[in-house]
């Protein structure tokens, strides 16, 4: 029986690439979205097409209830998994710290931070061998914002994404003995949908000359990272990261 991964975030962007890439190498695939569901479902059929299952399922991350909502759906209609991949997180317009306001944090740190720890809860109690589970990886997608604190831009972005840094750590020790590796990507400058909720669409273009790569970075380039660190070839590394920012 192929091994099913859950991937939140996944109608666009670093979330779309990985669940394709995923089908392609024969993982059948939970494909989370908050609101595209158009996009979900023909990347779903692109999926299944390549003969794997793949599983639309619609919740906000920052809300419990839905992230309950989508394993349980996923329990029922795709089965063990084996794999999560932490994806899904808001991007909120470019603004200095003075300016940004509680209900704004509350939105970032709700999405960013507090979902993924839910969903990694829900993932640890179905993939732990203490559980009675057959083990698996969870990948969290943080950002190289978390190690230049995105100054001028969105500070609170890069801070939630530190606070991901922190929880693959941690969680990693916690639950290594469990059967369950939890690793990071760090993507930074990635030609994706997510720089226009910044504010800014071409932002990747802008500072494409200033990294030492000269380009900014593609979806499927992050996706392969994040398949690698899912897969058995990865069977010895655990808490740690592996930085998509062309050497920034």
């Amino acid at each position: 029986m192929a091994k099913a991964i859950v991937v939140t975030g996944a109608s666009r962007g670093i979330g779309a690439a990985t669940a394709r890439l995923a089908a392609q190498r024969g993982l059948n695939v939970c494909i989370n979205y908050r609101r595209n569901a158009e996009a979900a479902e023909t990347l779903a059929e692109e999926c299944r097409k390549l003969g794997v299952s793949a599983l639309p399922v619609q919740a906000d991350v920052s809300s419990e209830t839905d992230i309950l909502r989508l394993f349980d759906t996923v329990d029922q209609k795709l089965g063990p998994i084996a794999g999560l991949v932490n994806n899904a997180a808001i991007l909120e317009k470019q603004m200095r710290v003075e300016m940004i306001e509680a209900e704004r944090l509350s939105r970032v740190l709700a999405a960013n931070v507090i979902g993924s720890f839910i969903c990694a809860r829900e993932a640890v109690k179905r993939m732990s061998v203490k559980y009675g589970g057959s083990g698996g990886a969870i990948v969290n997608v943080s950002s190289v914002a978390s190690r230049t604190g995105a100054p001028e831009e969105y500070v609170d972005y890069a801070a939630s994404k530190g606070a991901i840094d922190a929880m693959t750590i941690g969680l990693a020790k916690e639950v290594a003995g469990d059967g369950i590796r939890v690793n990071a990507v760090r993507p930074g400058f990635i030609y994706t949908d997510m720089h226009a909720s910044g504010g800014e669409p071409g932002r990747v273009d802008r500072v494409a000359s200033g990294l030492p790569m000269k380009r900014g970075g593609q979806p499927e380039e992050v996706a392969a990272a994040i398949l690698w660190l899912l897969s058995d070839e990865a069977s010895y590394v655990t808490g740690t990261f592996v930085d998509l920012a062309g050497g920034r």
